[in-house]
């Protein structure tokens, strides 16, 4: 079976899982964990970072890699339109969105994060003790500012890149108002990124990811509750329910994500 290194709340391993679940292949979660579960990664792919694919003997790291790897291995339910034109968009816009919305929605969420403190501790993981919420709930919004501003997560980038990711969504809306999909008549790889990428402005209400009730369906203030985006997340919504799996709905594919175990 597929076997899946991932973090839950990646947006990155969320195009990947989408990607799958379209393609209707059957894959185990293994959640990594920083530290010890990169050690893991590391020791099969070389590196450190998530997603990492696992087939057999063979090894795929990189989101949109893994992609192309599927689509070549697994041909039914193809990724991108044999079309010229077609093709040319879908791996345009793929890239687009791996660069736009997958590092702009980071730096937005960090934002909505430092300013909010029930909404930063709803995004801890479920099996977190209360004490350690009610310690990262108390965090000055001040010193995260200070701490952001030392990674690249300032005041100024975190405005710049919500104003940008306004300007993106915008023009995904108004591709989509009489379109079904954003290249053609089904979807292809730019659809199922863009999808999967847009995790983090705003969460899924299905069962679709380990997290808790109160997280499903909240986002960043200004993108997610903004009636000028409804057209791209109603459509977002509803490429999730056609094509993506709900968490058991078969015991392997869509549950809950195992944890690495260092030997």
């Amino acid at each position: 079976m597929l076997e899946l290194y991932q973090v839950e709340l990646s947006q990155y391993s969320e195009k990947v899982r989408l990607i799958l679940d379209y393609k209707g292949l059957d894959y185990r979660k293994i959640e990594v964990k920083p530290g010890v579960g990169q050690l893991e990664v590391f020791k099969i792919s070389g590196q450190t970072k998530v997603p990492v694919l696992k087939d057999g003997d063979t090894v795929i790291g990189d989101s949109t890699a893994i992609a192309m790897y599927l689509d070549k291995t697994y041909p039914e339910k193809p990724l991108i339109p044999t079309e010229p034109k077609q093709r040319a968009l879908c791996l345009l816009m793929e890239e687009w969105a791996d660069e736009s919305i997958g590092i702009k929605s980071r730096k937005a969420l960090y934002g909505a994060l430092s300013q909010n403190p029930s909404f930063r501790t709803s995004f801890l993981p479920n099996q977190t003790p209360d004490l350690l919420k009610n310690i990262v709930g108390a965090v000055p919004p001040e010193l995260l500012e200070l701490v952001g501003t030392g990674v690249g997560f300032g005041k100024d980038e975190i405005k710049e890149a919500k104003d940008a990711l306004k300007q993106d969504l915008e023009a995904l809306s108004l591709l989509l108002v009489d379109n079904p999909y954003l290249v053609g008549d089904t979807p292809c790889l730019a659809d199922l990124a863009v999808a999967g990428l847009s995790l983090l402005l705003k969460i899924p209400t299905g069962s679709y990811l380990d997290l808790s009730e109160e997280l499903k369906g909240k986002g960043i203030p200004g993108l997610a509750d903004n009636s000028f985006y409804e057209t791209f997340f109603e459509w977002r919504d509803r490429l999730y329910a056609d094509y993506r799996k709900p968490l058991d709905s078969n015991g392997t594919t869509g549950s809950s994500p195992q944890s690495i175990q260092i030997d």
